[in-house]
C-alpha cells in the first residue's frame, strides 16, 4: 500500500526549543515552509488548533490558493462553530484547494483548553458530540435536499447547503485518541485515525482496539492508520544523539522559564488527556525503545502532544518508520523542532528511502500474489 507522509504547517517559525522572531501569524514564513514541504517529497500539512492561536481555516485557504499540489489536513474542534457551518466552509476549502483538504476533527482532551473557548462538557460528553458532529458534517457534503435534525447537541430544520466539497463523496475524516471513548467515535467515523508515537508493541495494540471498535460500529473497512514522531536526524549516530540531548536540554530551559505552556491538570503538571498520560508513563519506564525511539523529549514537555522523537542518521529513522509501516501504518506523520530546516532534511533524506523500501515491499507482495493466484485457479479446478 501507498505511504504518505504529513508535516506541520506552523504559522511562525517558533517551536518548544527557539522562541518566534515574528508575529503568531507570519505570511510569509507560512508560504516558505508549507512550500519546502510542497518542495521536499510530504503529501499533506497539518495546520493545528489552539485557543489562542491564529485561526487554522483562513491560513489554510491561504497556503491552498498559493500552491499546486500539497494537501492540507485542517485541525477543529466542534464547540468553535455550529456544524451547518463549518459544513460550508470546509466544503469552500476544498473548493479553493481543488480537493486537497482532509479534516482532522479534535475533541480535546484538556478541560483547562477546552474552557478557555467556553467548552465545560466533559470528556465523555465532547466524545458524543463530536460523533454526532461529524456524522452531520459528513450529511451536510453529501445531502442536495433540505433535512432536520434532531441530536442530543444539535437541532436544526430544514437545512441544506448551496456549496459542495470537489471531492467525492466527501472529504476525508481524520480523528485522535487514545481512551476507549475515542477508539470508539472515531472506529465509528473516522476514515484516518491518528496516533501518537509509541513503543511498536504499543502501536500494535492501539491499532488492534481502533480496529475492532470500527467493527463493533458495523463497519466492514477501518480507518487508515496514522503514527506521529518528532524525527531528530544527523549525518552520523554520535551526531545525531549529541542533537537529541541538546533538544532535551532547550526544551527543559524553556519550560523551567516559563516559555513554554504546558498541561494543567489536577494536580500540577498532571495532564488530563489518556494519550499524554500514556506517553509519560512510557517515558518512566524507559528512555529508549525499539530502533530508534527516544522518550525523553516527550517527558520534557510533560507528554504534550506529539513529543516522542526518533533518533539516529536518516538511515535509521527512514527503517524505524518502516517497523511501523509494517504494523499497518500507512501515514507516517513527523516535525522537529527547527521546522523548516527540518522538513527540508528529512524530505532530502528520510523520505526517499522509506518510499523505495516501501515500493520493494509491495513488490515482493504483487509477486507473492502472482504466485498463488495459479496454485488457486487449479485447486478450485481440481
Amino acid at each position: 500500500m501507498p505511504v504518505e507522509f504529513l508535516g506541520i504547517a506552523a504559522t511562525n517559525d517558533g517551536s518548544e526549543t527557539t522562541p518566534r522572531s515574528g508575529a503568531a501569524f507570519d505570511k510569509e514564513y507560512t508560504l516558505r515552509l508549507a512550500r519546502a514541504h510542497e518542495d521536499h517529497g510530504w503529501d499533506r500539512v497539518l495546520f493545528a488548533y489552539g485557543s489562542g492561536a491564529p485561526d487554522p481555516a483562513p491560513a489554510a485557504a491561504y497556503i491552498a490558493s498559493r500552491l499546486d499540489r500539497l494537501q492540507i489536513l485542517l485541525a477543529h474542534r466542534p464547540n468553535v462553530s455550529y456544524p451547518t457551518f463549518v459544513a460550508k466552509t470546509f466544503a469552500t476549502l476544498d473548493r479553493i484547494s481543488e480537493g486537497r483538504l482532509t479534516v482532522h476533527f479534535i475533541t480535546g482532551g484538556n478541560d483547562h483548553e477546552q474552557a478557555r473557548e467556553g467548552d465545560t462538557l466533559t470528556k465523555d460528553e465532547r466524545y458524543a458530540r463530536t460523533r454526532e458532529y461529524i456524522g452531520i458534517v459528513k450529511k451536510i457534503w453529501t445531502t442536495h435536499e433540505p433535512f432536520d435534525h434532531e441530536g442530543e447537541h444539535y437541532r436544526f430544520h430544514d437545512f441544506v447547503s448551496d456549496v459542495f466539497p470537489v471531492q467525492q463523496p466527501r472529504p476525508g475524516v481524520s480523528f485522535g485518541g487514545s481512551s476507549p471513548a475515542a477508539h470508539a467515535a472515531g472506529g465509528a467515523e473516522a476514515d484516518i485515525y491518528c496516533l501518537w508515537g509509541e513503543p511498536l508493541a504499543q502501536t500494535a495494540e492501539q491499532i488492534e482496539q481502533v480496529k475492532a471498535a470500527a467493527r463493533a460500529a458495523g463497519r466492514t473497512d477501518a480507518p487508515r492508520i496514522q503514527v506521529a514522531f518528532r524525527p531528530i536526524i544527523a549525518p552520523t549516530e554520535e551526531l545525531a544523539w549529541e542533537k537529541a540531548h541538546r533538544t532535551v536540554g532547550a526544551i527543559r530551559q524553556r519550560r523551567e522559564a516559563g516559555l513554554v505552556r504546558h498541561h494543567r491538570g489536577p494536580r500540577a503538571g498532571a495532564p488530563q488527556n489518556t494519550g499524554s498520560q500514556r506517553l509519560i508513563a512510557i517515558a518512566e519506564a524507559g528512555e529508549r525503545y525499539d530502533r530508534a525511539l527516544w522518550t525523553p523529549t516527550a517527558a520534557a514537555t510533560g507528554g504534550a502532544g506529539n513529543s516522542n522523537a526518533l533518533v539516529g542518521t536518516p538511515e535509521t529513522v527512514a527503517q524505524a518508520l518502516l517497523d511501523y509501516y509494517d504494523l499497518g501504518v500507512d501515514i507516517l506523520s513527523a516535525r522537529s523542532y527547527d521546522l523548516l530546516g527540518d522538513a527540508i532534511d528529512f524530505g532530502r533524506y528520510v523520505i526517499p528511502i522509506v518510499r523505495e523500501e516501501v515500493a520493494k515491499r509491495d513488490a515482493r507482495r504483487d509477486a507473492e500474489r502472482a504466485a498463488r493466484a495459479p496454485q488457486s485457479l487449479a485447486a478450485v479446478r481440481g
